[in-house]
């Protein structure tokens, strides 16, 4: 377990970059930097906040497109959330755009 220090700004500009070029090929040659600046600072901010939130689900960066008009393949945000109680909890999200925090039912 690492200590979280915040999203790097490789973060942002990975997403900026997959925005633009959401393919595999792209994602092949990225990979590392996904988990580097996003994958890790995610895990290590959900580690941390787990004893205070509790167990945290920490979304794959994959999207369901089977059934979707738009088939592209990666998502443009890593997410993850943990329940308080049934259909209610607390959401983080890093994308682009930067980072944004939520909590509702």
């Amino acid at each position: 377990m690492s200590e979280f220090t915040g999203f790097p700004e490789a973060a942002l500009d990975f997403y900026d970059d997959l925005e633009m070029d959401n393919t595999k090929s792209f994602w092949e040659a990225h990979k590392a930097v996904y988990t580097e600046s996003v994958k890790a600072p995610m895990t290590a901010l959900t580690d941390a906040l787990a004893g205070e939130f509790g167990t945290p689900k920490v979304f794959r960066p994959y999207r369901d497109v089977r059934f979707a008009k738009d088939k592209t393949p990666y998502k443009t945000h890593q997410g993850a959330f943990v329940a308080a109680g049934p259909a209610c909890g607390w959401y983080v999200e890093v994308s682009a755009r930067g980072v944004r925090t939520g909590a509702g039912f």
